[in-house]
């Protein structure tokens, strides 16, 4: 009896959780209030078979972008309307009979897209949303017939791998249990979700450095698949099933909180607007300039107080009640990204190796003119939308930070993406500050170049050397390429000016200087600058159906070195100073002596930042430089290095590999230390006054992140 009664309580405790969940899952989807001329639109479009003006219900191609998905859309809120008490259509009569035409419509054609996506989420996702608002208020047989397609969304569909989608379907799947009350099942896909939040390094999903890898070609598409349709996925039903017997452990929702945090919202400009540098295909879709929302992370505080200042400082960030204030250097070595920020820049370098594919394939038709946006892309945002929108009129072979071939036409869209060449890409960062290297080698033409960046708090430098190309046609490297925001200004040959509207090379610049941004060379050179209209299209940018074709015109400037053709040991250096004035670029140009190049050849490119005491390098091989009065280093093998230099003392040391095949490196610097550490040990030669560092790297899942020393 005891049993019994134990048994019972246990169930109707499960029922009230269910009912819980529901619910939340319900008031959730009821959260905004339908307009009501919205649904006079919608109901104005509508035939009276059900189906919906102006939808090609014939072309289910993946290159049409399956516009059924309307259909299923506007049922969705038309019940919306017909449950929400403020909305002039409650409960109308004439409103459920035109949901249930519309319902037995689709279910009696079932639409079946080309794209796996529309059949297994979108439809489901729209269909069991449906049944979820309606509750019993639709007629059992169209319940019925509408239940095999909401199943397409099931554990066994060919979607539901690994990734951001298998969370997605199992969301559904688990949506289409509380309708149906199947609370066995819903207990199996609960576990299901919780089970996907997990490190899924070299796989699909969560790599260790919290980027994120949609597919087994390791492009990093941390903003798309990996924050919507993975972290925003988890963290609704986190949210839902919050404070019931089904609620996600803490070691789950805490894993949740440093992915945003350390993955996600680090490759946001200031963690509030999309970095667009992280974009693949829907580069080429209109967007909006918004920031983010602060749902996700109020979800996340219902479960956990981890982190918890850190998550409300993102929030009044997106609310606009703070200024940025974090500053950060990042290298995602599994995805080969690296992110900067200041409170007052952000900025990234994007890259590709042996060790992942260079760009998204432009599955679907868009994206169809990003072969090079990986090719050492370089964007610099004061605010975060400097870039915004660019696009249809964008130069897609003079990206920002880039070398490129310039080609009459770009291939093919099936000939973007391609296998890295070369496995020597990198950064060394401790966290605040940081180098990066990129040893290049285009799979799309015959070209090569070495190139580095170098991260401070006011400036960063940018050395390019050895550029050779077998080609014929003009190489260029591209600092800037962005909307014009302000009148473009420059020194040239020693006199400061304005430059009109065109596009010509201009000689003996010694800087640039165009939306706060200041564009520095340590040497009068020869730039070419454009700052004009240009014009393009939507349409010409996507292989999609439907795309406008009206042309669009914006304001461009852009800013680039001319190698010429068949360049055979080209080089360039600059230095890119955000958030300044032009009074304060002249000034820095004619009293700068913080930042010294100290090599820009083929075996070292390094730079030194005299104020911090800062030296970042980047050795092709192994070599020695005097970095300082009196301390020269020496590194034993290629790699990258960062020291700094107190009082002509060593007090930091950091060392990466960005070939990934060193164990341990060794690095001699003068002076003689006496230190040990947890990954390191010293030799000293008192005779020769040097000191030998042992420094181990990490491995594994680790391999090319920096170690970082104290050594005082």
């Amino acid at each position: 009896m005891a049993l019994s009664l134990t048994l019972l309580t246990s169930f109707c405790l499960a029922q009230n959780d269910i009912k819980t969940i529901k619910e939340r899952v319900v008031t959730d989807l009821m959260s905004t209030i339908p307009s009501d001329s919205a649904v006079e639109a919608i109901l104005a479009r509508m035939n009276k078979d059900g189906s919906f003006v102006g939808i090609n219900y014939e072309d289910l191609s993946r290159t049409a972008g399956f516009p059924h998905r309307a259909h299923t859309r506007d049922l969705v809120y038309m019940a919306k309307a017909y449950k929400a008490k403020k909305s002039r259509y409650y409960r109308s009569k004439l409103l459920k009979t035109r949901i249930e035409q519309g319902l037995s419509y689709w279910v009696q054609h079932d639409f079946f897209g080309d794209n796996w996506h529309d059949n297994q989420i979108t439809t489901p996702t729209d269909l069991g949303d449906l049944m979820l608002i309606m509750g019993d208020e639709l007629p059992k047989d169209l319940v019925a017939k509408a239940q095999p397609i909401i199943g397409r969304a099931n554990m066994n569909a060919s979607g539901a791998r690994p990734s951001g989608d298998r969370i997605v379907i199992a969301g559904i799947l688990a949506k289409n249990l509380l309708f149906l009350g199947d609370n066995q099942q819903f207990d199996e896909v609960i576990k299901i979700i919780e089970g996907e939040l997990k490190f899924a390094t070299g796989q699909r999903g969560m790599q260790h450095d919290y980027s994120f890898h949609h597919r087994v070609d390791r492009v990093n598409n941390t903003s798309s698949y990996g924050y919507g349709k993975y972290a925003n996925a988890f963290g609704n039903w986190s949210y839902y099933v919050a404070d019931t017997r089904y609620a996600f452990s803490k070691e789950k929702i805490n894993q949740l909180v440093d992915y945003y945090l350390d993955g996600i919202y680090k490759q946001m400009v200031y963690g509030v607007y999309e970095d667009i540098s992280v974009k693949n295909r829907s580069i080429s879709n209109q967007a909006t300039f918004k920031p983010h929302s602060t749902l996700e992370i109020e979800r996340l505080l219902v479960s956990t107080d981890y982190r918890k200042s850190e998550l409300e400082e993102i929030i009044r960030l997106r609310k606009g009640e703070v200024p940025p204030s974090a500053s950060f250097a990042k290298f995602f070595w599994q995805t080969e990204h690296f992110v900067f920020q200041r409170p007052r820049f952000y900025t990234t370098v994007r890259m590709f190796s042996t060790r992942n594919r260079n760009m998204e394939e432009p599955y679907n038709g868009p994206g169809k003119l990003t072969h090079h946006r990986a090719d050492g892309t370089n964007y610099l945002m004061l605010k975060g939308d400097e870039y915004h929108n660019i696009w249809p009129v964008y130069n897609w072979q003079k990206i920002s930070g880039t070398t490129i071939v310039q080609k009459p036409e770009l291939p093919a869209p099936d000939a973007i993406q391609k296998e890295g060449l070369t496995d020597f890409v990198g950064a060394v960062t401790d966290g605040l500050y940081g180098a990066v290297v990129f040893d290049f080698k285009s799979p799309h033409d015959p070209l090569e170049a070495k190139k580095s960046w170098f991260f401070f708090d006011e400036e960063y430098v940018c050395l390019g050397t050895d550029i050779k190309s077998m080609s014929a046609l003009p190489v260029a490297t591209t600092l800037d390429q962005v909307l014009i925001r302000s009148d473009v200004r420059m020194m040239q040959d020693g006199n400061r000016q304005s430059v009109q509207k065109g596009s010509r090379p201009l000689q003996k610049v010694k800087w640039v200087h165009h939306n706060n941004i200041g564009y520095l060379f340590p040497q009068p050179t020869t730039i070419n600058l454009s700052n004009q209209t240009e014009t393009g299209s939507w349409s010409a940018i996507t292989d999609q159906k439907n795309i406008s074709s009206k042309p669009v015109s914006e304001e461009v400037f852009a800013l680039w070195f001319d190698h010429g053709s068949k360049p055979n040991g080209a080089s360039y250096q600059y230095i890119v100073v955000p958030n300044v004035t032009e009074e304060q670029l002249n000034q820095t140009s004619q009293h700068n002596r913080s930042i010294e190049i100290l090599s820009n050849t083929s075996a070292l490119q390094a730079v030194k930042q005299g104020q911090l005491g800062i030296t970042q390098l980047a050795f092709y091989k192994a070599g020695s430089v005097e970095i300082d009065k009196d301390v020269q280093i020496r590194l034993d093998s290629p790699g990258m290095a960062m020291l700094k230099i107190e009082g002509g003392r060593l007090s930091e040391l950091t060392l990466a590999d960005p070939s990934r095949k060193l164990s341990r490196m060794l690095l001699s610097v003068s002076g003689v230390y006496n230190v040990q550490g947890e990954h390191f040990r010293t030799l000293v030669d008192e005779k020769q006054n040097s000191t030998l560092f042992i420094v181990d790297l990490p491995q594994g899942v680790y391999l090319g992140k920096s170690v970082h020393l104290s050594v005082k």
